[in-house]
């Protein structure tokens, strides 16, 4: 290829992530429309999802530290702050999207809008915006943990309240299977993590594998029993782009009022910074596995808009982590305003 041709071919900007894990999602989703699972193949591919799901939890118990968490809860007003956001901010926004239906939400994808609102933060995006945008990083790492932890019984518990029979209710049989699928392999992880945490630390990219893996199994079978039961002919494209639209103000609602909120509370640069990136998001890796147990054969639609928020979280906050990266420190400014000295 000739030096002209190449100069031709646009790169892609540095500050417009696209995540690949998010493009096999979407060919995960496709093959589910192309080869659904169905019958004996459906039963089979329940089974290992919720056997998947269960595993998934379990390694989060393992592999989240009981002595780290206990030490960050130091900083508890940093950290109520956040569970604030997460868990009281975002529900309410989502019970106000009850407004949306039928004019920009079909009542499906509105149930699905007020999931995301209930699941927990992001852990692993959080810290890597919070890092670049010179942030307190050690705040964001208990932060997430935190609302992971809390999300395992708050999301549940939100989800059988707001969302009623669309997820299960407050029935003894939806409870003990969240019970048994979400919080008895978290709790066994946390038992054996003394055992086991070095050899899960050791082998963290193997076991991402799996993580993902189990997800896109999730994925597959969610999805194959949405087109089984040809749900997918109430989505049109028009409503789509609504979808987008309402995610996208409810972003943008999110990240000003972590923001500003912090800054009213007296948080410093670094701490406002973790807030708004821990309080700002939603997990795509605890929200599918969850939503697969709340829902069962309406997980499908329950868990797009999940999908789509994550990737749009993930392209505005590298806009917003970049620029904040660029804030002049206390120390930066104390420096600029020194005189220079000549000779």
């Amino acid at each position: 290829m000739s030096r002209r041709t190449s100069r031709r071919i646009p790169a892609l900007p540095t500050w417009l992530p696209v995540d690949p894990y998010i493009l096999t999602l979407i060919g995960t989703v496709v093959l589910a429309a192309l080869l659904p699972a169905s019958g004996t193949g459906a039963d089979v591919a329940g089974g290992t999802a919720t056997g998947a799901v269960a595993l998934l939890f379990f390694l989060y118990g393992a592999r989240l530290s009981t002595a780290e968490t206990l030490d960050g809860l130091k900083h508890w007003r940093l950290h109520l702050t956040v569970l604030a956001c997460t868990f009281v901010v975002f529900p309410l926004l989502g019970l106000a999207s009850h407004g949306l239906v039928p004019y920009v939400l079909t009542p499906q994808l509105q149930e699905g809008f007020l999931f995301l609102c209930l699941v927990p933060s992001t852990i692993q995006s959080s810290i890597a915006f919070t890092s670049m945008a010179r942030g307190n990083v050690p705040a964001a790492i208990c932060a997430g943990s935190f609302s992971s932890l809390a999300g395992i019984l708050l999301t549940p518990l939100l989800a059988a309240a707001l969302l009623g029979g669309s997820a299960g209710g407050f029935s003894l049989d939806s409870l003990l299977k969240i019970v048994l699928q979400l919080l008895v392999p978290f709790i066994a992880g946390q038992v054996l993590r003394r055992w086991i945490g070095a050899f899960l630390t050791r082998h963290r990219k193997v076991l991402g594998l799996v993580d993902r893996g189990s997800i896109l199994l999730v994925v597959y079978t969610a999805f194959s029993e949405g087109m089984v039961a040809g749900i997918w002919h109430q989505v049109t494209p028009a409503r789509l782009g609504a979808l987008l639209a309402a995610e996208a103000v409810l972003l943008a609602v999110m990240l000003t009022v972590s923001r500003h909120g912090a800054k009213r509370l007296g948080f410093g640069r670094e701490d406002t910074i973790a807030i708004q990136f821990a309080g700002s998001k939603k997990s795509l890796a605890a929200g599918l596995p969850m939503a697969s147990v709340l829902f069962g054969a309406h997980a499908s639609l329950a868990v797009l808009p999940l999908m789509l928020f994550h990737q749009m979280q993930l392209m505005v906050c590298a806009v917003i982590a970049k620029r904040r990266s660029r804030d002049p420190l206390p120390d930066d400014a104390t420096l600029s305003q020194q005189p220079v000295p000549v000779g």
